[in-house]
């Protein structure tokens, strides 16, 4: 993380808060958090919604009752940029507060400020454009009557309800950066309701034979593009592929899809398989769960594996820490839990932190084998191909059907040589092929 955005103030100067209570929503290129904080008193912001920052930047102070900010703090506010005019305008001192407001002509509901402006927090302006909620349509419960993104929340939900089915979040996103009215698009989903691909199918149609799409590449897309190129850049990348069978995991998976639900235990995918072998197999490889640093490889002492999850507009890659210590069933629950997660943007930044070695899968996509790209900081990534039929010969010359899959190993050349990286993946492949002992934990 090189830069991230103060997205909207969640408690005001002054306030008093413990341990545990949410502070800010901040903006990165791969996901928004909540920051909690991590000490008790009075809180005071330094800089105002919607500025950036690098790393280590000082946001605000937790003050003793009595204790003023430091007097860096008012000129810290004067020289960051005006990001947010809404949240630089807003009341800071009890006179201040009750400034008049102007209530939005024909409906009452929110407030505006001096400049005419819809009084509302950058994220619930962004939510605002991702649900398809009119800002003036929303009632402001913040300070003066500001709208904040609970109100446009609760607006959307009323608003689907009110329609007879709400809406998908992403649809709404979607149709938002498209500029496609959902009033104008037909549903072909249950009910009549309206899906993405219904979107997609009236953007293109909207869209002028020769009119061009611009995505610019910033926010994740910027983030992915610019790791991938130093990437492949700073490493000497090269890649194996290498089939490995995957007969008894087959197997063995079938007898847990008639058992474990009646246990009330969740079945494991495939590709949970492959992680753990992955995992495990780290143990005996040491030298693929390093980074390299200046003129030094250092050999990591723990196996975070970090599983890569499309997202729409791009991946992300939260970590599975001790993933080698987790028995299967443990693996699955966490593995489910992270992609769904990382599927709604709910991932924290310490989910994804930390990997020493990373899986990344396009079985599901019908790809046999591909290259993947080393993620900065780590010397190896598996890939995992699809599940297909495969031919072993037996003794006596007969063709006999098997179900195989490629594991695609690219790994930095600079630390890891040819030779250990195929008995890396030997190793990996043993293990598919006695998959009871991936059940157990290590």
């Amino acid at each position: 993380m090189e830069e991230g955005t103060v997205d909207e103030w969640l408690v005001g100067d002054g306030d008093p808060i413990t341990v545990g209570t949410p502070l800010l929503r901040l903006a990165t290129d791969k996901v928004d958090v909540e920051v909690e904080a991590e000490a008790e008193g009075l809180f005071h912001r330094a800089v105002p919604a919607g500025t950036t920052l690098p790393p280590g930047a000082v946001i605000g102070w937790v003050l003793e009752v009595g204790e003023a900010p430091p007097a860096a703090a008012e000129a810290t506010q004067a020289s960051a940029p005006d990001l947010a005019v809404a949240e630089a305008t807003a009341p800071s001192t009890p006179d201040a507060a009750q400034a008049p407001v102007t209530p939005v002509a024909g409906d009452g509901l929110a407030a505006r400020g001096p400049g005419g402006g819809v009084l509302s927090s950058p994220y619930a302006r962004r939510r605002a454009a991702d649900l398809g909620v009119a800002l003036t349509a929303v009632s402001g419960t913040g300070p003066g009557g500001r709208v904040v993104a609970a109100d446009v929340e609760e607006r959307a939900a009323a608003r689907g309800a009110a329609e007879g089915a709400a809406l998908s979040p992403l649809v709404r996103r979607d149709a938002a950066k498209l500029d496609i009215p959902l009033s104008s698009v037909p549903g072909s989903g249950p009910g009549g309701r309206i899906t993405r691909d219904d979107v997609r199918s009236a953007a293109r149609l909207l869209r002028r034979p020769d009119e061009v799409t611009v995505i610019p590449l910033k926010g994740m897309r910027g983030a992915i593009a610019s790791r991938m190129v130093a990437s492949l850049h700073e490493m000497a990348q090269l890649t194996h592929g290498f089939e490995v069978s995957m007969d008894a995991v087959v197997a063995v998976r079938a007898d847990l899809k008639r058992d474990w639900p009646e246990m009330g235990l969740a079945v494991p995918s495939l590709n949970d398989f492959v992680v753990r072998a992955a995992a495990l197999a780290l143990r005996e490889h040491p030298g693929l769960n390093a980074t390299v640093v200046g003129a030094e490889i250092r050999l990591l002492p723990a196996i975070n594996v970090g599983m890569a999850v499309a997202v729409p507009g791009g991946l992300v890659v939260p970590v599975i820490r001790d993933a080698d210590r987790l028995s299967l069933q443990e693996l699955c629950g966490v593995t489910r839990t992270l992609a769904s997660k990382a599927r709604d943007g709910n991932l924290s930044l310490p989910e994804l932190e930390g990997g020493s070695f990373a899986v990344t899968s396009l079985g599901t996509y019908g790809v046999d084998f591909f290259t993947p790209v080393i993620n900065p900081g780590n010397v190896a990534i598996l890939g995992v191909g699809r599940l297909r039929d495969g031919v072993r010969w037996t003794d006596d010359d007969q063709p006999l059907r098997t179900r195989v899959l490629t594991l695609s190993l690219t790994f930095d050349h600079r630390a890891v040589d040819g030779a250990p990286a195929a008995e890396y993946l030997q190793t990996v492949a043993q293990l598919l092929a006695r998959p009871m002992v991936l059940l157990p934990q290590a």
